[in-house]
C-alpha cells in the first residue's frame, strides 16, 4: 500500500513521477477507483460542499456501472470513504486524489493544488488530473539579497519556508589573503589608508565572497529543475543573476517587488506568482521548439492523429497537453497522458497562451520525440 492518506499537519506524502508511473504501470490491468475533489473552498455558508460534489459524481458513475461489477467498485469505495472520513466541513489544501482497487488502498492525500471533482471506475489509474500535482514537486527557490545580507526560501508541494540566512560579516574573519590594513602608512610621500578607506575595502571583499557563496547555495539549492526567483536591491539582483551558470538559464527570473520587509505571506504569494511566470515562458520556449519541429519534420508532431501514432511506435519524449483538452475532454486528455507514462514520457500541460497555441495548431495535444 502506498498510502493511508493520514493527515500530517499540512504536510503530503505526494507521488512523485516515477511513483505516480510505477502505480500507474502496475495496476493498468486492474479495476481501479479514482476520485479527485476541489477543495478550493472556505465560504462557511458551503460547508460540506466537497461531500455533494462526491455524491453527484458517484451518482453519475453508479447509474453506468453493471450489476456485475458493482461488489469491487463498493468494496474500493468503501476504501476511499474510509479516509475521507477524517475530514468534516472542509477538506484541507486545495485538493484531494485517491485511487482504490476492490483489495487495495493504492493511494489517499490532500493536495496543495486544485483538482476537478471526478471519479472514474476503469481500467487503470485515472491519470491527467494527477499531472497538474506533479509540477508542485519542482522547488522553488527565492533570494532576497541586498550588499549585507540575504534570505533564501523554498517553496514546494505548497510549503514556504526559510532555508538560510547568509551576511557579509560572516566571511571578515577570512580576509587575511586580501592585504588590507585599518591603519595609515606612516611612509613619507604615501598617503595612508583611512579608516573609512579600509572599512569600504573590507566591505566590498565581504560582499564579493556573499555572492560567491550565496551562488553555490542557489546552485545546490534549485538542482537540475528548480526554478530561481530573485529580488533585492537592484543591483545585488543584477550582480546575483550574472553569477549564475548557463545551466540554470531559462529558470531564472528577477522580481523587483520582492523586498525584505515584505510578510511572509505575500512573499510565497510573490514567489507562487513569478515560478508560473518562469513556466509560462518555458511552456512559449517548448510548444515553439515543438512547432518549428514539427513543421521541418524533425523530432516533433502536432495534432491528435500524429501524436497518437507517436505514442504507439513509443517515440514520445514529452507529450504537450492544453488545459482546455484535459478540462473539456478528460476522456481523450487521460488516454494521452496515460499512454506517455506508459513509456516514461514527461507530460506538460499548458495553460494560457501557449496552451491557445497549442488548441489551435494541434487540436490541443502535440509531443517533441525521443527519434
Amino acid at each position: 500500500m502506498m498510502n493511508a492518506g493520514i493527515e500530517r499537519k499540512g504536510e503530503y506524502r505526494m507521488l512523485t513521477r516515477d511513483d505516480f508511473i510505477n502505480l500507474y504501470r502496475k495496476h493498468r490491468q486492474e479495476k481501479v477507483l479514482s476520485i479527485y475533489l476541489n477543495a478550493e473552498e472556505h465560504d462557511p455558508a458551503k460547508r460540506r460542499a466537497w461531500r455533494r460534489a462526491l455524491d453527484h459524481e458517484l451518482e453519475e458513475l453508479e447509474a453506468k456501472l453493471d450489476a456485475a461489477e458493482r461488489p469491487a467498485y463498493e468494496q474500493a469505495l468503501a476504501q476511499l470513504k474510509r479516509e475521507l472520513r477524517q475530514f468534516d466541513a472542509f477538506l484541507p489544501e486545495r485538493g484531494w486524489a485517491g485511487f482504490a482497487t476492490a483489495h487495495e488502498l493504492l493511494y489517499a492525500e490532500t493536495l496543495p493544488v486544485i483538482m476537478p471533482d471526478l471519479a472514474r471506475w476503469e481500467d487503470g489509474l485515472r491519470a491527467a488530473p494527477y499531472v497538474r500535482a506533479l509540477k508542485q514537486l519542482t522547488p522553488v527557490t527565492t533570494v532576497l539579497v541586498d550588499s549585507r545580507q540575504a534570505r533564501l526560501y523554498r517553496y514546494q508541494q505548497g510549503d514556504f519556508t526559510e532555508l538560510f540566512h547568509i551576511t557579509a560579516d560572516m566571511f571578515f574573519g577570512d580576509l587575511s589573503d586580501a592585504n588590507m590594513s585599518k591603519r595609515a602608512t606612516t611612509h613619507t610621500g604615501v598617503r595612508g589608508e583611512t579608516d573609512t578607506d579600509a572599512a569600504q575595502r573590507f566591505g566590498e571583499v565581504g560582499t564579493e565572497r556573499l555572492l560567491k557563496h550565496l551562488v553555490d547555495v542557489i546552485r545546490e539549492q534549485a538542482g537540475n529543475d528548480g526554478t530561481i526567483v530573485v529580488g533585492g536591491t537592484n543591483e545585488m539582483t543584477a550582480a546575483v543573476i550574472q553569477r549564475l551558470p548557463r545551466t540554470v538559464n531559462g529558470r531564472v527570473l528577477e522580481e523587483p517587488t520582492l523586498s525584505f520587509y515584505m510578510p511572509v505571506p505575500e512573499l510565497k504569494r510573490l514567489t507562487e506568482l513569478a515560478a508560473s511566470a518562469v513556466t509560462a515562458q518555458r511552456h512559449d520556449r517548448l510548444i515553439e521548439q515543438v512547432t518549428d519541429l514539427a513543421r521541418s519534420g524533425g523530432r516533433g508532431c502536432l495534432g491528435r492523429p500524429a501524436t497518437t501514432r507517436s505514442l504507439d511506435e513509443r517515440r514520445v519524449e514529452v507529450l504537450l497537453l492544453s488545459r482546455t483538452l484535459n478540462e473539456q475532454e478528460p476522456e481523450t486528455a487521460d488516454y494521452f497522458v496515460g499512454t506517455a507514462f506508459e513509456q516514461g514520457a514527461e507530460v506538460e500541460e499548458m495553460k494560457g497562451a501557449a496552451a491557445d497555441r497549442l488548441d489551435r495548431e494541434g487540436q490541443g495535444v502535440g509531443a517533441r520525440l525521443r527519434f
